[in-house]
């Protein structure tokens, strides 16, 4: 630009320096410091949940395919055990989930209940209408320091491993029971030995299980002092009792038959879940396995009358479980002329001065029930 003078003269642009000088009122800089401030911190809130959610998310999908993977995992080995090349593993794998009441619609996947029904025929311990000749039992009252009066064994097979208690003395064996059979939850075997103040002892007979369970509820004949308290007079038994002598006895009999036989306490079970192993000492017939792969109780008597009460562990990985053809091994291993099997599964469990000795297959502990055998 030139003056009157004819001089130039250099124009400077204050529009820069203006906006850059230009100044907020004290109150509006305020105002828009803690507004930007909030919508900072919203930010970092934001930011902040949206981490959150993403790692959620992460572990549930990691989950959740982890689960997918297992269950496809778990199928494939079933279908093997099922379509594979051994029959013995079929019929093991069947038999093994059908016994239990939690996961027996497994077998169902791969085969109909007709075939089903054929392999627990065809894998089982046959029933009889024998019952327990008590004169081939001589109790031994001679003392003998030299055997003790409770003895723990432990009993290890290629599928099993358990613990077996040998009592000496027969009359000290007994039928305990919950304050009151009811439709409703049981005891364990512990507390209801420190009902009695019992040293020791193993679950009994069995119970309302299945669509509705009841575990304080007994099926069948019980009875308690040559007393019947539970099942019904006429009706036929599969029973295991100990006489007022201190002599097992088992077979399928009613209550009046029970009371004939000189019984003192008694507890019923199905044979199908509790068959008879040894009848004045033969073994009862064994087709195929013998049953399948669980945790299983057991009683029996040896021909000097010493008791045996068995725990076998089982569904872990350093212990499958037995069949009933292993039961039945064990005891005669033991030199006993009487025995069966009580209720098995989640229901097995040894207690012995003051603690459960065995290891019941069962997260929260072992499973409640209405009856056990005890050792005063």
């Amino acid at each position: 630009m030139i003056n009157d003078n004819n001089e130039e003269i250099e124009l400077l642009d204050f529009t820069e320096e203006v906006s850059q000088t230009r100044k907020i009122p004290a109150g509006k800089r305020g105002h828009s410091e803690k507004a930007g401030r909030r919508n900072s911190g919203r930010r970092k809130k934001r930011t902040k949940k949206q981490k959150i959610l993403i790692w959620v998310g992460r572990v549930a999908a990691t989950i959740v395919l982890t689960l997918a993977l297992v269950c496809v995992w778990l199928y494939g080995v079933m279908a093997i055990l099922v379509y594979g090349p051994s029959k013995t593993a079929k019929n093991q794998f069947v038999l093994s989930v059908q016994e239990t009441s939690a996961i027996g619609f497994l077998a169902n996947l791969f085969c109909s209940e007709e075939e089903i029904a054929q392999i627990k025929e065809a894998n089982s311990i046959k029933d009889t209408d024998e019952v327990t000749d008590t004169s081939l039992v001589t109790i031994d009252t001679e003392v003998n320091e030299d055997v003790p009066d409770i003895e723990i064994i432990d009993v290890k097979g290629s599928t099993y491993r358990g613990k077996l208690m040998k009592i000496k003395d027969p009359s000290r064996l007994f039928v305990g029971t919950i304050d009151g059979f009811r439709e409703g939850n049981g005891q364990v075997v512990a507390d209801i030995a420190k009902r009695y103040d019992a040293i020791g002892g193993v679950n009994g007979g069995e119970f309302v299980d299945g669509e509705t369970t009841w575990t304080g509820m007994p099926i069948g004949l019980v009875m308690i002092n040559g007393e019947q308290v539970n099942g019904n007079s006429g009706t036929v038994y599969h029973v295991t009792g100990i006489t007022f002598d201190n002599k097992l006895v088992v077979g399928n009999m009613n209550a009046e038959t029970a009371k004939q036989n000189n019984i003192r306490d008694c507890v019923s079970i199905n044979s199908s879940i509790g068959p008879f192993l040894i009848i004045n000492g033969e073994a009862q017939d064994v087709s195929g396995t013998g049953g399948g792969l669980n945790p299983r109780t057991a009683l029996g008597q040896t021909a000097d009358g010493s008791i045996l009460l068995l725990a076998i562990d089982g569904r872990m990985a350093n212990s499958l479980g037995a069949s009933f053809s292993d039961l039945q091994d064990i005891m005669l291993q033991y030199g006993a002329v009487n025995a069966s099997v009580m209720d098995g599964g989640t229901s097995t469990q040894m207690y012995y001065n003051g603690e459960v000795i065995n290891t019941p297959y069962s997260p929260t502990g072992p499973r409640t029930c209405p009856t056990a055998w005890l050792v005063k």
